[in-house]
């Protein structure tokens, strides 16, 4: 049951751009994760100007008003398959919604199994996930 969460600068994005935005998320998490196809929880908040602050340029890249800051919250996940999903994050973001790699922030805030709820979540005891999910057992 991944929760997503996305700010922006007020004004920056279109309720489309939203929509293309949350879709290129999801499916990179359908696709890296393997969450079920009706898992989607993404909240979109919208900053007035002067409330985000960065530099200009930050790591040798020029940033401006439409960078966008998106922090992933779900069960740990070995670091090689977060490494795969900013990849794929960042690629369904170029392809679907206009977004390039330069405008995009990301973290990952995981948390414990027992931590999250939803009415009819059905979680298996044996890996901690959601029932429907293909997730090896651990050792």
């Amino acid at each position: 049951m991944p929760l997503i969460s996305i700010d922006v600068q007020e004004g920056v994005t279109t309720r489309e751009q939203r929509q293309a935005i949350s879709d290129a998320v999801h499916d990179a998490m359908r696709e890296v994760l393997g969450i079920p196809d009706d898992d989607r929880f993404h909240v979109f908040t919208e900053h007035p100007a002067g409330t985000i602050f960065h530099d200009d340029v930050v790591f040798g890249i020029p940033r401006d008003e439409r960078l966008m800051f998106i922090t992933l919250s779900f069960n740990q996940r070995p670091a090689e398959q977060k490494e795969r999903l900013f990849a794929a994050v960042v690629q369904q973001l170029e392809g679907r919604a206009g977004v390039t790699r330069d405008q995009v922030v990301m973290r990952i805030l995981e948390t414990a199994s027992e931590n999250w709820w939803a009415s009819g979540r059905v979680v298996n005891p044996a890996t901690g996930y959601d029932e429907r999910m293909d997730v090896a057992v651990p050792d």
